[in-house]
């Protein structure tokens, strides 16, 4: 049977007055497990927190009340002793009501195996740092607007989670920062499960928003990498990019409207994913980034944009109507990728401002119908080493900057599309300006490359796409 607890008034009484010194003081030495079974018990145990200590609270049904929290104030883990606040099992522990955890002035902290059900965001503020999420739940209650997880600090981790089952407008995860610019720092998520956002507007129903037009030339540095994306249908962008220098590897979309968009900010990396059988793939805007490795199939929209501009470029002190617009995409590098199968292949768009200097190279484009490129206008493209296939016409793409050959794919059971043996993509890629070490698989690239996103290999994959076993609460 669920425990079921329920609490008058705030949790800032009088039952939960200071702990005595000595148990504030508690060194790391000295860390404690203790198991709780009501909230009072757990704000006791949080209030005297000291690094290294675990707090578990048991298997039930618990409800905050209105106007009541579960603070996390002044508590101070380090990085080599967090202090953990977790669930009995995970999903176990219940956390419903307006909010759950409010956290302020704190570090190193860990919050794992909840299933969270408030009503009201789950904020990491800037000024905590080292802030753990993993293992957990979240279904929040399905309100239009709330964002269910918002990160302005730094260093946050937010792995092995499982977001699901929203309907509304808002986003399941948002990095933000302080003030209007700033952007939380070194934000690492990965082996997260996102999946089923099913609403239908035109905007706004993100998977993973990193920013906002205001932050877009604030550098980031926030990784986001082994995540699984299915049926994230909220938003044409599943994982929007609005600041700068951050690096998208390893995941795969399935069956997703969403796509990865590079829609604001410099600098980016785009590598290894794997998009297969939804609408959207890769929108590239904004300058210098790299889109390498990644592999793109039976997608019914554009695989992939460069994305022009309503703006050459954005620049610091601009007005925010003009920040909010499409900068186009200047010095992009677009190698080895594999593009089988979509609807639309490599497509441009019609702004003001063409894209301009970009490399396209050693990319495998195969299709059968309509036009493997449609760019439009474009300055300084360098069309290099690229290999086209199939009844769609090669469109827009240079005669130089291609040849066209049968590069003898099969199809795995994952979804993959690889070469196979004596394909005229083998060891034949020109050389690139970014290291590419390794294939999508993860397979050693070696010094004879090969075209496309797979280097021939007979070996087992490295890194396949992502299944559910593979991400959420209870991944490795």
């Amino acid at each position: 049977m669920q425990r079921r607890t329920f609490l008058t008034g705030t949790l800032l009484g009088a039952a939960f007055a200071a702990a005595p010194v000595a148990a504030l003081t508690t060194t790391a030495a000295s860390a404690a497990t203790v198991t709780v079974g009501s909230l009072a018990d757990l704000q006791r145990e949080i209030d005297r927190a000291a690094p290294g200590d675990r707090i578990v609270l048991a298997d039930g049904t618990y409800t905050v009340p209105a106007g009541g929290s579960l603070r996390i104030s002044g508590r101070h883990g380090t990085g080599a002793a967090h202090i953990t606040i977790s669930s009995q099992s995970r999903g176990g522990a219940v956390l419903q009501g307006e909010r759950s955890f409010v956290l302020s002035n704190s570090s190193n902290i860990t919050l794992s195996g909840f299933a969270f059900r408030q009503r009201e965001t789950l904020l990491i503020p800037a000024d905590c740092s080292g802030i753990r999420l993993t293992r957990n739940d979240f279904g929040l209650a399905d309100i239009t607007g709330v964002h269910w997880v918002v990160v302005e600090g730094n260093g946050v981790k937010v792995d092995r989670n499982y977001f699901h089952d929203r309907a509304t407008q808002g986003v399941f995860l948002v990095a933000d920062g302080p003030g209007r610019e700033d952007m939380a720092q070194d934000l690492h998520i990965f082996r997260n499960h996102f999946a089923r956002h099913t609403y239908t507007g035109d905007n706004g129903g993100e998977s993973i928003r990193l920013g906002v037009a205001e932050r877009a030339l604030t550098a980031a540095g926030a990784r986001v990498e082994y995540n699984l994306f299915e049926r994230c249908d909220g938003d044409a962008e599943a994982i929007s990019v609005k600041s700068s220098k951050n690096v998208i590897r390893y995941n795969t979309l399935r069956d997703s409207a969403g796509g990865i968009v590079l829609r604001h900010g410099n600098g980016s990396v785009v590598e290894g994913n794997h998009l297969i059988g939804g609408t959207e793939g890769i929108r590239v805007y904004g300058n210098d980034h790299v889109v390498v490795n990644n592999h793109l199939a039976g997608l019914s929209g554009r695989a992939l944009v460069i994305g022009s501009g309503t703006a050459r470029d954005h620049v610091p002190g601009e007005p925010l109507p003009q920040r909010r617009g499409n900068d186009a995409c200047d010095r992009a590098l677009i190698t080895h990728n594999t593009l089988v199968g979509n609807a639309r292949t490599l497509v441009g768009e019609d702004r003001a401002h063409e894209p301009r200097d970009v490399v396209v190279s050693n990319n495998l484009l195969v299709a059968d119908a309509g036009s493997l490129v449609a760019l439009g206008r474009n300055t300084g493209f360098t069309w290099q080493g690229n290999l086209l296939w199939g009844r769609a016409a090669d469109g827009t793409i240079p005669a130089g900057g291609f040849v066209r050959a049968d590069p003898r794919l099969q199809q795995g059971a994952d979804g993959v599309f690889r070469l196979s043996s004596g394909s005229p993509a083998i060891g034949v890629a020109v050389p690139t300006s970014h290291p590419v070490n390794d294939d999508v698989d993860g397979h050693p690239r070696g010094s004879r490359r090969d075209i496309g996103a797979d280097q021939y290999a007979t070996a087992a994959p490295v890194r396949a796409p992502l299944t559910g076993a593979d991400v959420g609460p209870n991944a490795a």
